[in-house]
């Protein structure tokens, strides 16, 4: 397949979004918005470093790399509407895999009714996407790292460490407990873009998508809001089954394993009744899980353990390491 027939194979018939003037056919997408903010974010997946292919298949290639995009718009409170998709494409990967691999895409974007409005293709030594996503947000109503204030309560969605459960079931192969759910939790994520659409009516809340682990998301919090973060250790969600791996995996999976794609984030106590009475609605999972406890320009991030308190360091995965 060359590359005009590619593009071909994955223009879209119609679009969903009424800002988009020109998708795909010209040297570039043309979008009118004048009524909201726009919001962009940009990642890229490299095979090997990324994702593996004796764990994941194309479809899940492309559904998890979009879905890990929508989590950073999720955390700004940006509602999903274009993605642009540049792939590397080396001569390992068939035309029927590099298909499954939009296809992929295509399902996760059709959630939200998402349109794919340009990117490019090149050969190379290794399978890479590059993937952007465009975003609209209501004026004022972006959320920022640097918002959390002393007093807040620390939350989080969902349950922590199931990603990097599933790999490990995936790459060592035994008999499990609910292995279907975790291994889906890491093949196929769903990024908290609804949830985070239920809270324009909160004035002031702080967020950040969990895809590096909550050490180095709650430190990101606590460095740009210039406070002290608590969290209890005994609070920390994590599925009910989640005990029968090695102790020593648990702790560093729920604490700096990532990519659970789950929303952090802080509030004022006096909203917390509201934002659990939002969850419930949707339902989304929301725990309670510490509390921002002073103002500290070293943003300091503590676990409290046994009454303890331990400092909590701020590792994670790290792309280029």
């Amino acid at each position: 397949m060359d590359e005009f027939s590619l593009i071909d194979s994955i223009k879209q018939t119609y679009y969903s979004q009424p800002t988009l003037i020109k998708g795909i056919g010209d040297d570039a997408a043309v979008i009118r918005q004048s009524a909201s903010d726009i919001v962009t974010a940009v990642d890229t997946f490299v095979e090997g470093v990324h994702f593996r292919r004796d764990t994941m298949e194309p479809f899940h290639v492309g559904f998890r790399a979009l879905a890990a995009n929508l989590s950073d718009l999720a955390a700004m409170g940006a509602t999903p509407a274009f993605y642009l998709v540049s792939i590397v494409i080396p001569k390992t990967w068939t035309e029927i895999e590099i298909a499954e691999i939009f296809a992929g895409m295509k399902k996760m974007a059709g959630k939200y009714h998402m349109d794919l409005i340009g990117g490019d293709t090149v050969s190379g030594k290794e399978l890479s996407l590059s993937i952007t996503v465009i975003g609209y947000v209501d004026q004022d109503k972006i959320r920022y790292r640097h918002t959390a204030k002393a007093g807040d309560i620390v939350f989080v969605t969902g349950t922590l460490g199931d990603s990097q459960a599933g790999f490990h079931i995936l790459t060592n192969p035994s008999s499990y407990d609910n292995a279907a759910y975790f291994i889906k939790r890491h093949q196929l994520p769903t990024p908290q873009i609804d949830f985070a659409a239920h809270l324009q009516k909160f004035t002031r809340i702080t967020l950040n998508d969990v895809s590096d682990g909550i050490a180095s998301e709650a430190a990101e919090i606590a460095e740009a809001s210039r406070v002290t973060i608590q969290l209890e250790d005994n609070r920390i969600p994590v599925h009910e089954t989640y005990n029968q791996f090695p102790s020593d995996l648990q702790y560093n999976w729920k604490y700096f394993g990532g990519e659970d794609f789950e929303l952090l984030g802080t509030v004022p106590s006096a909203d917390w009744s509201e934002l659990k009475s939002v969850a419930k609605l949707l339902p989304v999972r929301i725990t309670k899980i510490g509390k921002v406890i002073n103002e500290d320009t070293s943003g300091k991030v503590y676990i409290n353990k046994d009454g303890r308190d331990y400092t909590l360091p701020k590792q994670g995965y790290t792309h280029l390491k």
